[in-house]
């Protein structure tokens, strides 16, 4: 099957290794260097195209490929072709008859080759920034064809936009091969990757991805208007207004600033802590149970059983004949911003009428000092359309905090990553997710957060589970929309 392929505009040299390597290739027929000038390079056409991410520059490659397949190298730095690389891709997306091939690939970061594997991807694999690598395989019929459904034109979501496209009518397929090997330059630790989609200098792409996602659950009957249960609020079989619940396991270093930054909240009702402790091995029991003895409102609680990750922990504390109304979330490692957190948070669900309430957090390092990205307050969520953008986004925000009757219904995954997504994803089926904006604590970013630095294997691992989660997600809002309206 023979190739039309189309690589991003970069320096003339390192475009020349590319082109290089791809004419080694006898699939490929003709190469394109898509950009907003002309790169003087042998071996290659100019595709003029002020933006490589823009709806009129997928239309011009979708207009100029000719052939079956429609080969995309979208990084600057030069690529290196693995054995038989293209013919094998090629020849896998022809016997799948996929819209749209991506592989496993090596990366070549400081100076060191490593293994980088890709996750298959899901009905849910809604995210804008799912890992497909920088070579992309299209049959181009199935490139022609959404193009013509293409009817906004996106400055940033061009590319995103036709890989959901695509996915509606075709297979998205993943080849576990290391088929070729690419230059990557971000060399941050996983934890600083993770809040790129929240940076503020971000926000009009994230607008535009909301755009396009929403558009697409539109398409394959996902969406969901903002139509939400209402809550009377009126059981009051609880013994205090809320509780700010702590799971813990080995936080000696911080355990007992998050304790202080609780009982110093100032209300004018009553509220408890409840910290379950998941069998600590360091000094973190002592800790808490030094304020325990002098404050009763701080309640020590050991779960009975030894396998319950973080969300297990969740449910212990919800559980528990002392949780308040409210239960409200804080974790070992932060602390809240300042005394009217609490107040703040019950005030919103009365006034939003929420089963959940997610507010809005300050980074700092572990002395406290703000650090890069500073504010996250994740303004993506807005009451119209929060939880179909839900689906796309890798984290709805904190502090969380939950009406503990839905909280025990629904309950958490027994998971120690991505439990809180698990679970306001199915709360927002229902119910709506209030917001506050302003931030509510401090969040500290240190080398033992557990999301700190991941390794690929940890990574995809996470992002599969996530992955999962929102195609079960997805599946369960396709299965309400056909059901008869009443």
């Amino acid at each position: 099957m023979k190739i039309s392929c189309f690589i991003a505009g970069a320096a003339s040299e390192d475009l020349q290794q590319t082109i290089a390597e791809l004419q080694q290739s006898s699939n490929i027929n003709e190469i394109f260097v898509v950009g907003d000038s002309d790169p003087n390079v042998t071996g290659a056409k100019w595709l003029a195209a002020a933006a490589f991410s823009a709806t009129e520059t997928v239309k011009a490659i979708a207009d100029k490929s000719t052939e079956y397949f429609t080969l995309i190298y979208s990084k600057s730095m030069p690529l290196q072709v693995g054995q038989h690389g293209i013919e094998r891709m090629a020849r896998m997306g022809a016997d799948a008859n996929a819209g749209m091939m991506y592989s496993d690939h090596f990366q070549l970061k400081s100076g060191e080759l490593q293994p980088h594997p890709v996750i298959e991807y899901q009905d849910g694999s809604l995210r804008d920034d799912f890992d497909f690598g920088s070579l992309i395989l299209y049959k181009t019929e199935a490139v022609k064809k959404a193009v013509k459904s293409m009817d906004f034109a996106y400055d940033f979501a061009g590319w995103y936009d036709l890989r959901l496209k695509i996915s509606q009518a075709h297979k998205l397929v993943r080849m576990p091969e290391f088929l070729y090997t690419e230059v990557e330059t971000d060399t941050r630790k996983s934890g600083q990757q993770m809040f790129d989609y929240v940076d503020p200098k971000n926000r009009q792409v994230q607008i535009e991805m909301e755009l396009a996602c929403t558009r697409h659950l539109e398409k394959i009957g996902a969406y969901l208007p903002p139509k939400f249960k209402e809550i009377a609020f009126d059981q009051t079989d609880f013994p205090v207004e809320a509780s700010v619940i702590i799971p813990v396991r080995n936080r000696e270093k911080t355990v007992g600033d998050a304790i202080k930054s609780v009982l110093s909240q100032k209300t004018d009702f009553d509220f408890n802590l409840i910290i379950v402790d998941n069998f600590s091995t360091d000094c973190t029991a002592e800790i808490i149970q030094s304020f325990a003895k002098n404050d009763a409102r701080v309640l020590h609680v050991i779960p009975e059983r030894k396998d319950l990750g973080i969300g297990g922990c969740w449910n212990v504390g919800a559980a528990h004949p002392q949780c308040g109304k409210f239960a409200i979330q804080l974790d070992s490692d932060d602390l809240y911003i300042d005394d009217n957190v609490i107040t703040r948070i019950v005030a919103a669900f009365y006034e939003q009428n929420c089963a959940m309430v997610v507010g809005s957090y300050q980074m700092v390092n572990f002395d406290l000092q703000e650090i890069p990205p500073g504010l996250i307050d994740h303004k993506e969520w807005t009451a119209e359309n929060g939880r179909n953008n839900a689906l796309r986004i890798n984290g709805l925000g904190a502090p969380r905090a939950f009406y503990t009757p839905v909280l025990r219904d629904v309950k958490v995954p027994n998971t120690s990553y991505g439990e809180d997504y698990a679970l306001g994803l199915n709360i927002s089926r229902q119910y709506q997710i209030g917001r506050i904006y302003d931030p509510l604590y401090l969040c500290r970013r240190w080398d033992e957060n557990s999301d700190a630095s991941l390794d690929i294997q940890k990574l995809n691992a996470h992002n599969f589970y996530k992955d999962k989660i929102r195609t079960l997600e997805l599946w369960a809002r396709q299965q309400m929309n056909k059901l008869p309206q009443v």
